[in-house]
């Protein structure tokens, strides 16, 4: 799709009213919105002038996670007056991975971009990793190579990715983010994921099509606080770990195996002082704390057996990622 003209432009500006749906969007922009009331107006601001200055033919798919914040009225009024933008409202609140699911699935762009609403993904950006994404790339995430985060996000994505790495036996770059751009075929492909636990970037991974990342410039986040708390990280890193890696259960029969082997030899030093320096064995104590730590450690490889088993049970019942309160802006493309 070529870019606008200078005098397509003129005409948008001067008369905004005039603004119509794409009949084929050539880019399609997901964004998952949660408590980001006060970034709305000016994520649409931003959107539109770097958009335009790629293609005319663009749509915003703004999928509200049900913060209860207002986030869902200013998509609302943005949707009212510029049909480009399509407004998605999930029936309660899913998480950020589903709301990505919802925008994907209803995303109709040759080329689709993934950002989160906090203007920390700039949309001026957007163009360096479409134009990286035309040298033959089906998919090209962005790296924040300097964060503008809090030592304590910085912290907890540190600890997030090195215990991934070390879970599931790969290298995971804390400086990628889900702020992408794929194709459409990339993105069709994506679709035939349905598993519950999600993560964007392992399912684009996983797909196999080029891949390449760009380094881009990371910003504070323009209004809000982070919703990423210790225990919301803590439960998308053991969803993350159990969906793509069985490691855990590997590193279980390790452990497992260890701790025999020292009980038995243990048990062998003990036979032998007994017979060979007739000294029996005493101390109720060390008993006691032996035991207590062979069934904690059992207790531990049960439970770790236990996600798996619990986890193939939630897949089993196959049940839909997510459901839609509210579309505004449908259009027959989505």
């Amino acid at each position: 799709m070529p870019p606008f003209t200078t005098h397509e432009k003129i005409h948008l500006m001067d008369h905004p009213g005039t603004l119509v749906s794409p009949a084929h969007a050539h880019l399609s922009v997901v964004i998952p919105v949660y408590h980001a009331r006060d970034c709305m107006s000016e994520l649409y601001r931003r959107l539109v002038l770097a958009l335009e200055s790629i293609t005319p033919y663009f749509e915003l798919v703004l999928v509200e996670d049900c913060g209860g914040d207002g986030s869902w009225e200013a998509i609302a009024a943005l949707a009212a007056r510029d049909p480009r933008v399509k407004g998605i409202q999930l029936s309660r609140n899913f998480g950020q991975h589903y709301a990505i699911t919802a925008g994907l699935d209803h995303a109709s762009g040759d080329w689709v971009v993934v950002m989160d609403c906090d203007l920390q993904d700039q949309p001026e950006e957007i163009e360096k990793l479409y134009r990286k994404a035309q040298e033959g790339y089906d998919m090209v995430f962005a790296r924040r190579a300097f964060r503008k985060d809090s030592w304590g996000k910085t912290l907890r994505s540190r600890l997030f990715n090195q215990l991934m790495g070390w879970l599931t036996g790969e290298k995971f770059d804390g400086a990628l983010c889900s702020f992408s751009i794929s194709s459409k075929r990339a993105i069709l492909a994506s679709r035939a994921y349905r598993e519950r636990d999600r993560a964007f970037f392992l399912i684009m991974k996983d797909i196999g099509f080029p891949l390449a990342c760009l380094d881009v410039e990371h910003a504070p986040r323009f209004a809000g606080e982070t919703s990423y708390t210790w225990g919301k990280l803590f439960r998308l890193s053991s969803q993350v770990i159990v969906s793509s890696s069985t490691r855990p259960l590997h590193l279980s029969i390790r452990a497992g195996t260890l701790v025999a082997g020292l009980g038995f030899l243990a048990i062998l030093y003990l036979v032998l002082r007994y017979f060979l320096m007739n000294i029996a064995v005493v101390g109720w104590t060390s008993l006691i704390v032996v035991l207590t730590f062979f069934f904690g450690l059992l207790l531990i490889q049960l439970g770790v057996i236990g996600l798996y088993i619990g986890k193939t049970f939630e897949e089993s019942k196959r049940r839909p990622l997510y459901h839609i309160n509210e579309f505004l802006n449908r259009g027959d493309g989505a």
